[in-house]
């Protein structure tokens, strides 16, 4: 295979690093970037003539613009960008601060939007490239204390979707990732706990449990092979444009399409009635 030149945001630990690493072991050029480089050192270290570091917060346009301007100049190309940095919320609608939903949409959405629009006139002239965007299975469905992270995805993985149809013309391909529950510090450290309120003891209290024992019970499927499994979706000609990781993550969004489409049967004739014609 082609060696690439890999932009990877949110690189300093669980899926970014080890997209990195793998990307490393396949012998791409790698660029990391993270709000703190010195935690990258240890990514830099394995392979320093394929490692770039790049200092970025994906939440502040100048350096943002800046380290693209940098990849760009070092490589004169950017063949994956991997859209992953982010964090999690858990929480109920009524407990999430409006500063706290803000924030979530700013690094998850509004992050990871201007990463891609600076990349997108590279990825036009070149004419080829790929865009990675690390959503959730719940970016696909939610439930009780997921509503602000899932919200952040599914505005992500709308224009996704939109911007896979736009780049098309130019060679350009967008995938979304949607991965399940994976054995990463992302249950723990990575998410964010709005302040609990008694009355939602019963509907989110289970969940919070569960985000805050998962990486300490090892629940959830091996981040390791997540590069790989996304690397075969790449090097594809049946690229699809989502793709789900994990077995949870395939039952659980099969079983939430599957509930969309009896609703969608229930309701079919009321949903057409209102016609002009009927």
């Amino acid at each position: 295979m082609e060696k690439q030149v890999w932009f990877i945001t949110g690189a300093s630990s669980g899926f970014g690093k080890a997209i990195a690493e793998y990307g490393i072991q396949q012998g791409h050029q790698v660029i990391v970037t993270a709000r703190r480089v010195e935690i990258l050192n240890s990514i830099k270290e394995i392979a320093p003539d394929q490692v770039e570091v790049i200092q970025m917060d994906v939440t502040r346009k100048d350096q943002v613009e800046k380290a693209v301007r940098q990849a760009i100049q070092k490589f004169d190309r950017v063949d994956v960008l991997f859209n992953n940095a982010g964090y999690g919320m858990v929480g109920a609608v009524e407990e999430t601060s409006e500063e706290d939903l803000r924030a979530q949409f700013e690094t998850n959405f509004f992050g990871a939007v201007q990463v891609i629009q600076s990349f997108l006139p590279q990825f036009r002239k070149q004419q080829s490239g790929s865009i990675v965007n690390i959503s959730s299975s719940v970016g696909q469905f939610s439930m009780p204390g997921f509503g602000p992270y899932s919200a952040s995805k599914f505005a992500l993985e709308g224009i996704s979707e939109a911007l896979a149809g736009e780049m098309a013309a130019f060679g350009v391909r967008v995938l979304i990732v949607e991965p399940g529950a994976f054995h990463t510090g992302f249950a723990g450290s990575a998410f964010k706990h709005t302040t609990a309120m008694d009355e939602y003891s019963a509907t989110v209290g289970g969940v919070r449990e569960f985000v805050n024992n998962a990486a300490a019970q090892g629940l959830g499927s091996d981040p390791n092979k997540l590069p790989k499994a996304i690397d075969q979706a790449l090097q594809s000609k049946n690229m699809p444009l989502r793709l789900q990781l994990g077995e949870d993550a395939i039952d659980t969004v099969r079983a939430h399409s599957n509930q969309l489409l009896e609703d969608m049967k229930q309701w079919e004739d009321v949903s057409r009635d209102v016609n002009f014609n009927n």
